[in-house]
């Protein structure tokens, strides 16, 4: 396996990124760069780095004289992400099913494994980022570079969709039963069922999603 070594500047976004999608960073509140260097234990200078590509990847905005905020999630970028997602991600899926090899096939049982394991353990930090790699692991085999992250870029917009989605109980049952099917078919080369059924898992999150949306509305 090869190693995967992050320089400073991609620690430190991966770091933040993560506090983002935890939701551990305030949507209305300007990041205070001094504070949170000082707990990173950096200086401000990749910090300003990181947020400046995450702005570029969409999780922040940044304003004039007011630094950076995190972007609050809204309904119509859950619709733009996912409608993006529907376009892509089933397609590669199947065609990713029939280039998959005993690797790709190990990988992705250990990916969904990993996702499961956090979920019965209610560890909602780890669920969204578990849920994109297990996704990202039944499309890497089709080796198209560019393909992967477009993927892999909409799924991190989505990860925080997918824990706003999973607060209903119920849902985590359902997302696993999913899952395991969706791993079922690909791992037997089923690619349009698999592309089928993963086409019917995103669609549903966004049908969930829109009543979540309309509710806080209401609410």
């Amino acid at each position: 396996m090869a190693l995967v070594v992050q320089t400073l500047s991609e620690q430190i976004f991966t770091l933040v990124r993560d506090r983002i999608i935890s939701g551990s960073l305030p949507v209305e509140v300007a990041i205070r760069q001094d504070a949170l260097a000082a707990e990173l234990g950096v200086s401000k200078i990749p910090l300003r780095e990181a947020l400046v590509r995450l702005e570029q990847e969409g999780l922040l905005t940044s304003q004039a004289n007011r630094g950076f905020f995190v972007r609050p999630m809204t309904a119509s970028e859950a619709e733009e992400v996912y409608a993006l997602r529907l376009k892509i991600e089933p397609e590669a899926v199947a065609r990713a099913a029939a280039l998959a090899t005993p690797a790709d096939h190990k990988a992705a049982r250990d990916a969904l494994d990993a996702l499961d394991r956090a979920a019965a353990e209610d560890n909602k930090s780890e669920v969204g980022k578990l849920n994109r790699a297990f996704h990202l692991s039944l499309v890497r085999p089709l080796g198209r570079q560019v393909t992967l992250q477009i993927i892999e870029r909409l799924n991190i917009i989505a990860e925080r969709y997918v824990s706003k989605h999973l607060e209903p109980a119920g849902r985590d049952d359902r997302a696993h039963k999913e899952h395991s099917t969706l791993l079922d078919l690909w791992m037997r080369g089923k690619g349009e069922e698999a592309s089928e059924l993963m086409h019917a898992h995103i669609a549903e999150t966004l049908y969930d999603l829109r009543k979540e949306f309309e509710n806080d509305k209401r609410g």
